[in-house]
C-alpha cells in the first residue's frame, strides 16, 4: 500500500517551548499551509488516520470527514516538561534525556522507545489490511519513528532526520518489512 504521512502545521505556541502530548491549537493561517502541500497528496484515499490531538484532527479533516483517530499515533509524552520551554528545565534534569532519549524517560512521560514501539504496532496492524492509498497526519516524534522503522536503524539516529512542516513523506508498506520501501519525502 502507499502511505503518506503528513505533520501537522505550525502551532499557536511560542518558539522553545515543550507541548508534546499537550492539545494545543494551531496557528490562524493553517488553511492556507495545507494549501501549500495539499496537492501532493492524492485525493482518492481508503482512508485517513490521525493523532487525536486537534492540531492533527484538523489536518486530517480537510482530507477526508471519515477519519480515524489513533493514540499510537500521540506525539511523545513530556510528562513534568509539558509546556514549559526548553531552557527552563534545569540541566541536571533534562541532561540525562538528552544523553540517552531512546531509554531514558520524562519525569512522568516516556521515552522514544516507547513512542517507536506504539507507532511500530500501528504500521504492524495497518500492513495487514487491505488499503491501497493512506495517509497519516501525526507529529515530528512519529515521523522519525516512522523513518528508523523503515530504514531499520538505530533508534539513537532518529533525531538526525529532519522533519518539516509542510513535508510529505511517501513510501511503500508492503506485507512483510522486506516490502517496505520510501517511495520520496517532498
Amino acid at each position: 500500500m502507499e502511505v503518506f504521512v503528513s505533520r501537522h502545521t505550525r502551532v499557536s505556541v511560542p518558539s522553545g517551548i515543550c507541548y508534546g502530548q499537550t492539545d494545543v491549537a494551531l496557528r490562524e493561517t493553517f488553511l492556507e499551509e495545507i494549501d501549500r502541500f495539499k496537492h501532493r497528496i492524492p485525493t482518492d484515499l481508503d482512508v485517513v488516520f490521525s493523532s487525536p490531538l486537534q492540531r492533527c484532527v484538523q489536518v486530517a479533516q480537510n482530507f477526508s470527514e471519515a477519519l480515524i483517530t489513533d493514540n499510537r499515533l500521540l506525539e511523545m509524552d513530556f510528562g513534568l516538561w509539558e509546556m514549559k520551554a526548553w531552557n527552563d528545565i534545569p540541566l541536571i534534569e533534562i541532561q540525562p534525556w538528552y544523553d540517552d532519549f531512546v531509554f531514558t524517560k520524562t519525569p512522568n512521560g516516556e521515552n522514544f522507545e516507547m513512542l517507536f514501539l506504539r507507532l511500530k504496532s500501528f504500521l504492524d496492524e495497518l500492513r495487514t489490511k487491505d488499503y491501497q492509498k493512506v495517509l497519516i497526519v501525526t507529529h515530528a516524534g512519529i515521523i522519525r519513528a516512522i523513518w528508523t522503522y523503515l530504514l531499520e536503524t538505530p533508534l539513537q539516529n532518529a533525531f538526525k532526520i529532519p522533519v518539516d512542516f509542510e513535508e510529505i513523506l511517501h513510501f511503500h508498506l508492503g506485507k512483510t518489512s522486506n516490502e517496505d520501501y520510501i517511495i520520496e519525502k517532498k
